[in-house]
């Protein structure tokens, strides 16, 4: 090495050093090293005490070390310290009571724990990101115990629970719940072995008394639904369909032998297992997560999260320090060397070697901060008296009114054949005046057509939609929304008020499409009860009558944006590049927006046990679209963000939230407590599925400049919190001629593998091969 960049390297090493020792005074989350707690009054420090905070300080950089802290709010910590963080093992104990020894990773719970509640509450296993999460032994206050495996706070996997009045259950739970396979026994030793669904006996199973007697058959809402035997000890026994509604129970008595057992009556049963009950347990009082670390050592100075690198390293003082030198540049800076272009490529190179070997950390440009989008307006135009598709939406309303409100209630989900027949459907004329059917309305003359009536009314069943909910939604007092421009296809799309339903009108062939694929559909989505694919819930016609004789068809769907949190992204993702980014400026860019694939900058990260079954039911999901023929499908993706600043700043993933941005209640966002209060609550699961309201953690990328069409970006380690919603949408394309004919054309343009319109085995693995790249399990 020349003279030249040695003085060169010595001045930047000088330099670094310093800026980090500043930096290490300046930004420790818990102030000096004495276990004596500092007050906002203790502003003078001598020259000897710098000099020994200095050289203890600089044994943290780069290595453990072990720091013993008493914390502003009195919280106490003494374990392994690195980086203003516990790191290694360590004891933190707050000042309500609780309790944890183990393993740390960035100021996070991480690795192998012990946890105690004020109440003697223990748990001792495996933690990740502050949860429980891993294999664990959760012993509550009054003895009841649950050992098995854990997932973000939740018994998730197979584990024995042992209730403190005496009864077991050892099987599989799901998300805090039993589910699956599994045997509960009661204390008095009479047990039930079989498939449970959330947390209730359900589906096919065995109940074995202590006198020998015992049911084997099927089970609903824990007692026997549908076909089942009772067997006593003495051998005789009795079959039949079983129900809580005495008429539906009929069967047939035999006797073991001569003697019979005539006084005997189904129904005691019913009466016997009421006194079962399945314990529900104990709640943890205060999940892990929710408890926070101290983080200020003055009120008087407010934090700013530090900006993150590339590669996820910490980037505060390191581009500081090599402006000041002022490196690259032709002035001199303080510590700079006047050198010739030759010199410079070899300090370039020889530079890029001590990064490449870990002495010298990332010197490339750190990401600009990521801030939330400007909210957009509620969407859609309020169709009022005097709007051009007022009397559409009056016919259609009363049109549902009419088809919802006459149906009996759906006896079961077994159809028949004929049922998905397209010649299925059911004409009624709508006369201003009204008929015997039909109420008198102020709306032109219309008719009226229902396709497949049957189907879609059990599919309403099967989608657990109430019929008056689902008629006061679209047909209440409250207008329907129209979406300000149609979409790509020329169809029209409506809202309703509440946002649970959304209206498309449909050309004929995309109806003859989804008629064709209607039993098919009706199949996969009942026995999948996870699957991604968009929700139908009806299928109907609006004809005009007069001298237009005009056809209006529209299919109502699930609106898959219809939670209770915001949306502050919104993604439309084919797995394709050609056309596949957002025409707009980014000033009129907001959380309505809908961007595609090579606008994404994110990778999404799903817990374990959440991304196995999302990968498998993608793959059910694609092979039933590919045994159609349907391509050009698209998975819609909505993000929300769960920690940002009033000032509308991201904060990632293990950032300090500066003191007074952190408590508004405007914010749009979704505090770690929210959820944890919502993963706590088994009475709020029903909100969490798979793609729906699910928690996760987004990844931030980079694509490289040099490369135009890069599908997915470089990661950058640069982590936010977020609860994520998705669904497969537009299934009703198949690859008829005119596809075809557009693959055919842009294939001589473009890249074949980059154009939208291909056939749907191709279609089919393009799009997994993209979205198990974008999303990934989170180790």
């Amino acid at each position: 090495m020349s003279k030249e960049q040695s003085c060169v390297l010595k001045a930047w090493e000088v330099t670094v050093r310093k800026t980090q020792q500043a930096k290490k005074r300046a930004n420790s989350i818990f102030g000096t090293v004495s276990v004596s707690p500092q007050t906002d009054d203790d502003t003078t420090t001598t020259t000897e005490e710098i000099d020994d905070e200095t050289s203890t300080n600089r044994s943290s950089i780069g290595e453990l070390y072990h720091a013993e802290r008493i914390l502003p709010n009195g919280d106490y910590y003494t374990g392994q310290w690195y980086d203003s963080f516990p790191h290694g093992h360590g004891k933190y104990l707050w000042t309500d009571g609780c309790m944890y020894i183990g393993d740390w990773y960035n100021g996070k719970t991480m690795g192998r724990g012990k946890f105690g509640w004020p109440s003697g509450a223990t748990y001792e296993g495996e933690f990740k990101s502050g949860y429980m999460d891993g294999v664990g032994l959760y012993t509550g206050p009054s003895g009841d115990t649950y050992k098995g495996q854990w997932v973000m706070n939740l018994k998730h996997g197979h584990g024995i629970k042992r209730f403190a009045n005496g009864d077991v259950y050892d099987g599989e739970w799901r998300r805090g719940l039993q589910e699956a396979q599994g045997k509960y026994q009661w204390r008095d030793g009479s047990y039930y072995m079989g498939e449970w669904k959330n947390g209730m006996i359900c589906g096919k199973g065995t109940f074995i008394w202590t006198d020998g007697n015992r049911y084997d058959g099927f089970w609903d809402d824990g007692f026997p639904k549908g076909n089942g035997t009772f067997k006593w000890a003495d051998g005789s026994f009795y079959v039949g369909h079983w129900s809580n509604d005495p008429e539906e129970m009929n069967g047939t008595y035999y006797p073991s032998g001569d003697e019979g057992n005539p006084e005997w009556d189904p129904k005691d049963v019913f009466g016997n297992l009421s006194e079962y009950k399945i314990c529900s347990g104990e709640r943890v009082p205060v999940l892990p997560s929710q408890k926070k670390l101290s983080v200020w050592n003055s009120s008087k100075r407010v934090e700013k999260p530090r900006r993150m690198s590339v590669d996820g390293r910490v980037s505060v003082g390191v581009d500081r320090a090599f402006e000041k030198m002022n490196m690259w540049g032709t002035e001199s800076g303080e510590g700079a060397a006047d050198i010739d272009s030759t010199t410079r490529r070899d300090l370039d190179a020889e530079m890029m070697r001590l990064e490449a070997e870990g002495f010298i950390q990332s010197l490339r440009p750190s990401p600009a901060p990521m801030r939330l989008p400007r909210a957009g307006r509620k969407q859609g135009e309020t169709i009022s008296k005097g709007h051009r598709n007022y009397e559409l939406m009056l016919n259609l309303q009363l049109g549902i009114r009419h088809a919802v409100g006459k149906q009996a209630p759906v006896v079961s989900l077994d159809l028949k054949h004929s049922a998905f027949d397209p010649k299925e459907k059911v004409w009624t004329r709508f006369p201003p005046e009204g008929t015997k059917y039909t109420p008198p309305h102020q709306s032109s003359e219309f008719k009226w057509k229902d396709y497949c009536p049957l189907v879609f009314r059990s599919l309403r069943k099967l989608f657990k939609v109430d019929p008056a909910d689902y008629m006061l939604s679209i047909c209440g007092n409250d207008a329907l929304r129209e979406l300000s421009s149609p979409g790509k296809s020329g169809s029209f799309f409506y809202l309703t008020n509440d946002d649970r339903y959304m209206i498309k009108t449909m050309k004929k062939s995309e109806t003859k499409v989804l008629l064709r694929m209607l039993a098919a559909y009706y199949n996969h989505v009942r026995a999948f009860e996870n699957t991604l694919v968009i929700r139908f819930y009806g299928l109907h016609c609006v004809k005009l009558t007069g001298p237009i004789q005009k056809k209006v068809r529209f299919v109502i769907m699930g609106n898959l944006f219809c939670s209770e949190y915001s949306i502050h992204r919104r993604f439309d993702l084919k797995g394709s590049s050609l056309g596949r980014t957002t025409d707009k400026p980014e000033s009129e860019i907001n959380s309505n927006t809908i961007l595609k694939d090579l606008d994404l900058n994110f990778i999404f990260r799903l817990q374990k046990a959440w991304y196995q079954e999302f990968i498998r039911q993608v793959d059910k999901d694609c092979e039933f679209l590919e045994q159609e023929r349907i391509m050009d499908y698209s998975l819609l993706v909505g993000i929300h963000f769960r920690e940002a600043s009033v000032a509308g700043e991201l904060i990632p993933s293990g950032a300090r939230t500066p003191i007074g941005e952190f408590e508004d209640e405007s914010a749009p966002r979704l505090s770690r407590a929210d959820v944890d209060q919502l993963l706590s609550d088994p009475t709020r699961w029903a909100s969490i599925r798979l793609g729906g309201n699910m928690p996760a953690r987004a990844e931030r990328t980079m694509r490289r400049s040099d490369c135009e069409f890069q599908l997915v970006g470089e990661p950058t380690g640069e982590y936010y919190e977020v609860v994520m919603i998705f669904g497969i949408i537009d299934i009703l394309q198949d690859y008829d001629i005119s596809k075809k004919l557009e693959h055919a054309y842009k294939s001589i343009q473009y890249d074949p593998t980059s154009i939208s319109a291909v056939d749907p085995r191709l279609y089919s693995r393009r799009f997994r091969d993209f979205i198990f790249k974008v999303f990934t399990e989170d180790n």
